[in-house]
């Protein structure tokens, strides 16, 4: 909860800046397709900036004992102390390498699954149910296009506290490793299944929330303006 918070209140603000930025002037609700995809891609690349420690710490406390890291600032004081604070972004590079497919595309799909429900039914916004179903529809095809950097980025956080970690040290080395000693499917690809589970269901949740809390919160300042 302590990364997930800020990293989706950071990509979703960006991105309707990212939005604006991008945007023509010519009044148009929604981009072209590059720019709704440069648009989603720098969102995630800018939550992942300001987050990452965070990530980094996560994924350490998810792989050894609860005596070598009693507390999120545990990670940071020894990592801090023993590795140097350069470590705190290491594996950094992958994450926003692989954060650029993985939002650009979760973005895409679901700005561009809005657009064609409005075209083709005439309505100017979805339903609850209907953003629920495009934020799936984004998150599978998101996860589906970055997961062996996923892969990369978890290899390379752990590195430090891991008998392989010296395998670890780039990106290319860490594809060429697991895929080599892991296979291509049975390495860069494993866990895609319970992802393709779990996280359409995490994204469709989190697109569904930010669209209906963003019209409620424009609803309430037009009508206090009007009042």
């Amino acid at each position: 909860m302590v990364r997930v918070m800020p990293y989706a209140a950071i990509q979703f603000s960006s991105h309707e800046q990212w939005k604006r930025l991008l945007s023509r002037g010519d009044g148009a609700k929604y981009l072209s397709p590059m720019r709704r995809y440069l648009a989603g891609s720098l969102a995630g690349a800018t939550a992942v900036t300001f987050t990452y420690p965070l990530d980094l710490a996560r994924a350490r406390m998810a792989v050894t004992n609860a005596e070598k890291y009693k507390t999120l600032l545990s990670v940071f004081n020894k990592i801090h102390r023993e590795e140097g604070v350069k470590t705190l972004y290491r594996g950094f590079s992958p994450t926003v390498i692989g954060v650029l497919p993985y939002a650009g595309t979760s973005f895409f799909t679901y700005e561009t699954l809005k657009k064609l429900h409005g075209e083709y039914s005439g309505k100017t916004e979805p339903h609850t149910l209907e953003r629920l179903l495009f934020g799936a529809c984004a998150g599978l095809s998101g996860q589906s296009a970055s997961y062996p950097l996923d892969i990369v980025r978890r290899r390379m956080q752990t590195a430090g506290v891991s008998e392989l970690g010296s395998h670890y040290s780039s990106i290319w080395g860490t594809l060429k490793y697991v895929a080599q000693s892991e296979g291509v499917i049975g390495g860069l690809y494993k866990g895609l299944s319970m992802n393709w589970i779990k996280g359409p269901i995490a994204v469709g949740i989190s697109f569904s929330t930010f669209d209906t809390m963003q019209l409620i919160i424009r609803r309430l300042i037009f009508f206090y303006e009007d009042s």
